[in-house]
């Protein structure tokens, strides 16, 4: 019987969960046991659980689990923490991609022999992600970036505040066309919005949003492969209000912008880093170095011009839309949750094992 124990999310204001009680179900008809953290952040109830046949277990008791459970969380792991660790791991490690403190995180599992099956590298046969929530990112990454505009318009001496998350997108798009309504009305236009990687999953989201947001076709500038093959710095960025960065990152490439670049004359006075490799040698939007949180969402940034620039750097966006996000995001992994029965025999399992395999011995070298 696979065992899989859902942990409590540590980071703060994250509300989503990699299982939705609608998945349990699923998986536990189908012969899996499963333990549940209590967990008053998680946007789901632990009753939720409870009523589909999961086992309530208490907060963070995960590495007190049986030896053969798989622990599947979302983010990083508890901090202040260099322990050994012996489970079957199941989340978002970021540490493949050489983030800063990648090989403090493999050793960890070195150590204690324990294994990542990284989330974001469950993989098919042309190396497409089985499950992400890359529209969600790219969704609520740009509300935030048009909110951030707004409040640039109507309060330009006022920073921006903490953001809550919302109950599900009606109630968020229509709180963002309020703003805009209100924002147009005094600069005269809306906002021009470029979105970068506008054909993948996250760029479909970033336009997605903007046009459900009221935004017009010929303001929303949408680039990707065709565009950028010149390679940047891109000039054109600096021509709109808010770049919204979508691109996924997985070799060097030419900056997309430079810090010089925003002492220029611009119109640009967002930046919304939706893949937000902020501690990647490899950044192709050099101008900043600090992820910014729902607590304080915004980082501004000191430059020649006097035309303020605020960066979005949130590394857990879809959190804006908890419920929605985890919902979608635990539909297209349950598939591959149910091939853990036959895990020897599953190429996306078998290819995550051996990625974290490899990156294991790169750390250990």
């Amino acid at each position: 019987m696979v065992h899989l124990w859902l942990r409590a999310e540590t980071k703060l204001n994250e509300h989503r969960a990699a299982l939705t009680p609608s998945a349990c179900k699923v998986l536990l008809e189908n012969g899996f046991h499963i333990s549940v953290e209590r967990s008053s952040e998680r946007i789901f109830d632990d009753e939720e659980y409870e009523q589909k046949g999961c086992t309530l277990v208490p907060t963070l008791t995960w590495k007190n689990a049986p030896a053969d459970a798989y622990i599947i969380g979302l983010k990083e792991l508890p901090e202040n923490d260099d322990s050994p660790l012996s489970h079957q791991h199941i989340f978002f490690a970021h540490c493949y991609k050489n983030q800063g403190g990648w090989k403090d995180i493999l050793k960890r599992f070195i150590k204690g022999n324990g294994t990542i099956l990284d989330l974001e590298f469950l993989v098919d046969e042309k190396g497409r992600r089985i499950a992400a929530f890359g529209y969600h990112a790219g969704f609520a990454g740009t509300a935030l970036g048009l909110d951030v505009w707004t409040n640039q318009q109507l309060h330009p001496t006022q920073e921006f505040s903490k953001v809550e998350p919302y109950p599900d997108e009606n109630v968020l798009i229509k709180y963002i066309q309020n703003r805009l309504d209100g924002a147009v009305a005094v600069h005269g236009r809306q906002p021009r919005i470029m979105v970068m990687g506008a054909l993948g999953r996250c760029g479909s989201g970033a336009v997605d949003c903007a046009r459900k947001a009221g935004i017009t076709e010929e303001n929303i500038i949408k680039w990707d492969i065709e565009e950028t093959k010149k390679g940047g710095p891109f000039k054109e960025i600096l021509e709109c209000d808010i770049f919204v960065n979508c691109i996924y990152l997985n070799q060097k490439i030419p900056p997309f912008l430079t810090k010089e670049m925003l002492d220029e004359g611009r119109q640009l006075s967002i930046i919304v880093d939706v893949s937000c490799d902020t501690t990647n040698p490899n950044n192709p939007i050099p101008v900043y170095n600090v992820n910014t949180t729902f607590d304080k969402p915004t980082v501004s940034i000191e430059t020649a011009n006097p035309h303020p620039i605020e960066v979005i750097s949130i590394d857990h966006l879809p959190t804006l839309l908890p419920r929605e996000a985890s919902d979608y995001f635990a539909k297209d992994l349950l598939p591959t949750l149910l091939e853990l029965k036959n895990r020897e025999s599953s190429n996306v399992w078998q290819r995550a094992e051996k990625i974290f395999k490899e990156k294991c011995a790169l750390a250990d070298s």
